[in-house]
Order: C-alpha cells, then structure tokens, then sequence
C-alpha cells in the first residue's frame, strides 16, 4: 500500500511539473512545429482582433500589431506571458487588462446530466440570429459585429458560434463564441478559448450562461481539444464564481490591449461615477465624452452639475433644470396629469372614486378588473392591478394611501405596458415592460426562485431592480391557486407580480422599431399638453403594431439606462448643450420644437463596451 501512495505521488507530482512548464511564463517550445503553425497569428473575432501573443518571439512585432487596430474595434494581446516587457515597449500605448485567465481542463471535464429546460442551444445560422447576438451585445455594452460578418463566418472551423433560443417565443436569449486555436493558427498545444458570453439581461430562463459555456466545452471536447480559456474581469466575484463552480482554474497568462476610448475605464482606474446609480452614470458619461464638465453634487441622490462653454445647468438624472416647475407638478399628481392628456385628445381609461362603491360594484359586475394606484408615487409603490372584488379594491386603497392620501381608481385595460421616451418631443426610444417572471425547475419553491431571480435582476441592473416578497407577490400568486412555498413543474413560467415596474423586477424589451405611428403620436401629444422636455409617456396596448391604447401615466424623470443601446443619453446632451452635437446631428438637434416632425429620432444608437467577458450578470460572465 505504502509502495502504491508513493507512485501514485510521484506521478501527481510529474504532472504538476508538466503542468507547471506548460502553464508558466515560459514560451512554449516547438521541438517540431506544425506544418500549418502560423508565426505572429492573428484571428479578427468582428469585434476586434485576438493576437495570441505566444506565437510572437519578441515584444516589437506584437506591439506593432497592437497598434493597427480599427477604429471603434477592441484588440486583445493574450497569453502574453512576460507583460512587463510588452508594457516597456510602448507604456503610452498599451496597458495590462485587469483580468484574470481561467482554464477548464477538457481531459477531465464531465457534461451535466441536467438538460436547459425552456430553452435549446445552436449554432448561429441566419442573420435575424446575428441581428439578436447584436442586440445583446448592445445590452451589454460590448463592442457590435457586423451581421454580414457573422454569416459569413458561421461555418468557420476556428470560429464558433452559439446562440441560446427560447422554447416558446424562438428568440435569441444567449450567445457566445469559441475559437478553436489549432485551426486558427495551428496551435501544438491544442487549445480552445471562449468570448463573448452574454445572456440577455430580460431573460427568466436560469442557467442560460451555465448552458452555453458547456455547449461550447462539450464542442470542443468532441474535437480533442486539450482545454478551453476565458477571460473575466478580477473583481466579477460571481461570474468566477460560476466558472469555478464548472471546474475552471487560475492559470498565470495575461492580457494586454490598446489604450482607446472603449478601454479607458479599464486603464483610467475608478473614479467618483461608480458612486452613481446608472440613470445618472449614462448622463455624466456621455456629458464627459463630449468634453461637457459634470460635477457631482450628491451621488446617492443623482444629483449633478453640467456645464459647458457659458451654460450650467443642474440635473438629477434626467430630470433637469428644462423641466418647469409646473410641469413637474402635473407629473407628480396622475389625477391631474390625466385630465391634462385627456383634453388634449389622448385616450385614458375610465375612472372612478374611490368612495364610489354602487360605480365600482357594477364595473367589477360587468366582469372588469380595476387598478388602484396612489395619485402621488412612482416605482410601482402601492399600485394594485388586476382587483377584481370589492373588498380587495377597499384593501388595495387601504394600502395605496400608505403612499399617498390622494388615491386614483381606473379600469383595468388589458394588454401590455409600453414606455416611450420622449425628448424635445421627438421619441427616442419604446420598450415593452412585462411583469416579473420565473420559471420552474421542478424542485426549487417559489420563495426559492423568486430570490434568486431577484439576485439576478439586482446583478443585471446595477441594484436598481428586485422582487419584494409582500403582500403583492403573494396575491398575484394566490390568483393562480400558488403560494410562496409552491414548487412548480420544470419549465412551467409563473408571473410573480402585476405590474411591470423594473423597481420591483419587471423586465424591459425594446421595440423602438415597430411601435405603430399612432403611439408615438399619442406620447408626443401628452408631452406636449404636459409641456414636458424630458418624460417618459407609459400606454397600454394591445400590440406595440397596432394603433390602440390607453394612457396610463407620464414619469417627469424616465431611466435613459433602461433603454440601451438606443441613443437616450445622447438626446438628453443634445437638448441640454445643442452645440456639443456632433456635427451631422446639429441642424436636427436645434431647430426650434415646434418644427420637430412626430417622429422618431432618426440618430442611429452608439454602443461600447468589450469584445469578452466583462459584465457583472454571472450569466453573461
């Protein structure tokens, strides 16, 4: 026995040293290369280049391939092996990326016997699918790929491209992508590395990113690839925390990129706008990008200073000095805001008083439902939808003037919630809000997947969303015949909430292109009788397509971070400072209101951000 621990530990110990050489500091040693081993390799992954630096002898040839890199794309220089040295070379160009290597050995991987439930994974095949992995990297704030350049690289053997579809509504809800490196550059080491993971921020499906990081192990273990690498930034705690949970280690490889404007958060190190949520972080970004200066008064209340050339003006987030006192106040109260709107034409539901019982009894009667919302309030606090007896309505204004004394009774419109941005009465942006959602998995209760659904959305907000477990969650549970320690069946969707306010873990869809003339023309018209610069105008319709709705309320200070990748922020700094436009957009951004057509905001969006894993959702990470 004490013969077999000593054998079995010295074989352990060969292969730390094996291990050890391959994964050190050192450049491999080609004893026999190749023959289709490519010197100084270079891959273009769309958003950029992958310089795999270990190809590279010296430090000269890998800077000057740094250096060539396009406009509005983001190289990377990995597996640098001595960044010290690269640094050296050109320490006003370069910069080491604060990320950490991990590696997954695929000798000794294992797939999970657990199979996606409410979702499938594919490879990429048609460009609506390149035009979905787009939309999410949008979301994300990664660097976009020119559709036409992921058709034409879907059957690329050194690159892979997977997409996570939803079961029912067949859209893409992930991605990410491999390279594998022996066909990219006849790599003797037989490696495989992973990019671009990213999982839509809306989508209730769990373990999206999980699925999609074994799909594409599984694809390069079939390939008798030796491991798989990644990148991930060192203080995304829970994305690490999910690849090593999968098996991934630390190895001691390094990455070096190109100091450019997409980087700059990277090299520039902290500064005071992570203090700020991200309503008022989109602002001062986009202010400081046009060389507008932002002071921060107070932080925790978004509250700041922009000022450029002879012009200061004080916003907090997006509400700023623009917007009248007056108009503010109608905003402030929905009863007054909706006889504003409705005397200037635009549709609202019926209403009621809340002493009214002989009114509301023969509306809950006729088979309709009522909605009870304090008259003053925003994110979603107090609101009751779906009431449909007249205790519960007497309960729901129990609970609503907890909020506000002044309480505001409607019919309930069915349909769904749909927000549209307005700014300098033009439409920026239009999204659809849905309610808070989770799936079953057949063996979690409803408790259970309600927090860790609500952990997901608190990771892919910044904070700013989550699911209360109150008395709202409960009833809207209760309706379905479910409680909190219900276990649903695998895959089964439940709705955990009424409203579809994102405080309180509603999910934001965009649908700028296809919203029907006629809602924007609605939201242009209460903006206007509000007399409102900035607001976010919220209908219910029936189908964005379609020229039905009713008005259901105007918000004086609207999320602009909510509706990425669309150009909110830009529109906002428009309005603010017209002359820090760039150029093409300046006869459009200052011409008077009243000459603006009801449209929508021709400006195509502007989107940054990383080619890899960078985000703090442990489902894109």
């Amino acid at each position: 026995m004490a013969s077999e621990i000593t054998r079995r530990g010295r074989a352990a110990g060969a292969h730390r040293l094996k291990r050890l050489r391959h994964e050190g500091l050192k450049p491999f040693v080609l004893d026999r290369p190749p023959t289709d081993y490519r010197p100084n390799a270079v891959l273009d992954c769309g958003w950029g280049r992958l310089l795999f630096a270990q190809t590279f002898e010296t430090a000269e040839p890998l800077i000057d391939a740094l250096r060539a890199e396009g406009p509005d794309r983001r190289d990377i220089a990995f597996y640098v092996r001595n960044p010290h040295v690269l640094l050296a070379g050109a320490p006003q160009e370069v910069f080491l990326d604060p990320s950490h290597t991990y590696r997954l050995d695929l000798a000794t991987y294992r797939p999970s016997r657990r199979v996606p439930r409410g979702f499938s994974i594919r490879r990429l095949i048609s460009e609506a699918d390149a035009e979905a992995v787009n939309r999410i990297y949008g979301a994300r704030h990664m660097v976009p790929v020119e559709p036409a350049f992921l058709l034409a690289h879907r059957d690329d053997r050194a690159l892979t491209y997977l997409v996570a579809e939803d079961a029912i509504s067949g859209e893409v809800i992930g991605t990410v992508t491999g390279v594998n490196h022996a066909r990219a550059f006849g790599d003797p080491e037989c490696g495989s590395s992973l990019w671009c993971l990213a999982v839509d921020p809306q989508a209730t499906h769990p373990g999206v990113g999980e699925a999609l990081v074994r799909r594409l192990a599984e694809h390069f273990q079939a390939r008798q690839m030796a491991f798989m690498d990644l990148s991930v930034l060192h203080d995304n705690t829970q994305a690490i925390a999910l690849y090593e949970k999968l098996g991934f280690r630390r190895v001691a490889f390094f990455g070096v990129k190109r100091k450019n404007p997409i980087n700059e958060p990277l090299f520039t190190g902290p500064d005071e706008t992570e203090a700020l949520n991200p309503y008022a972080r989109i602002i001062v970004n986009e202010a400081r990008r046009r060389g507008i200066h932002a002071e921060i008064i107070d932080a925790p209340s978004g509250l700041l200073r922009l000022s450029h050339g002879g012009r200061s003006i004080r916003c907090r987030e997006s509400l700023s000095e623009l917007t009248s006192a007056v108009s503010l106040s109608i905003c402030d109260d929905k009863r007054l805001t909706r006889r504003i709107v409705e005397g200037a034409g635009v549709r609202v539901p019926r209403s009621f008083a809340p002493d009214d019982h002989p009114a509301l009894r023969a509306a809950l009667d006729q088979g309709g439902a009522l909605v009870v919302k304090p008259a003053r309030g925003e994110q979603g606090q107090g609101v009751a939808v779906g009431l449909r007896t007249l205790e519960a309505v007497d309960a729901a204004i129990a609970r609503a003037r907890e909020v506000s004394e002044a309480v505001l009774i409607e019919e309930q419109v069915e349909g769904e919630d749909l927000r549209l941005v307005v700014i300098d009465f033009q439409v920026v942006a239009a999204a659809l809000r849905r309610p808070a959602r989770v799936v079953g998995d057949g063996h979690s209760d409803l408790r259970a997947l309600i927090t860790h659904q609500s952990r997901r959305r608190m990771a892919a907000t910044g904070g700013e969303s989550s699911i209360p477990l109150d008395g709202e969650t409960v009833r809207t549970l209760s309706e379905q015949g479910l409680d909190l320690d219900s276990v649903p069946q695998a895959g089964r969707e439940i709705q955990v909430r009424r409203t579809a306010n994102l405080h309180t873990g509603g999910t934001i869809h965009d649908v700028t292109a296809s919203v029907h003339p006629a809602l924007i023309e609605a939201a242009i018209r209460a903006a206007r009788a509000i007399d409102i610069s900035v607001t976010g105008i919220d209908l219910m319709v029936r189908a964005v397509d379609q020229p039905d709705y009713a008005f259901i309320e105007a918000n004086e200070r609207p999320g602009l971070a909510n509706h990425e990748p669309q150009p909110t922020a830009e529109r906002f700094i428009d309005l603010l400072f017209p002359l820090s436009a760039p150029r093409p957009m300046r006869p459009a951004s200052i011409r008077p209101a009243s000459m603006h057509p009801a449209s929508m905001h021709p400006a195509p969006a502007r989107t940054s951000g990383a080619g890899e894993t960078k985000t703090r959702d442990p489902q894109s990470s």
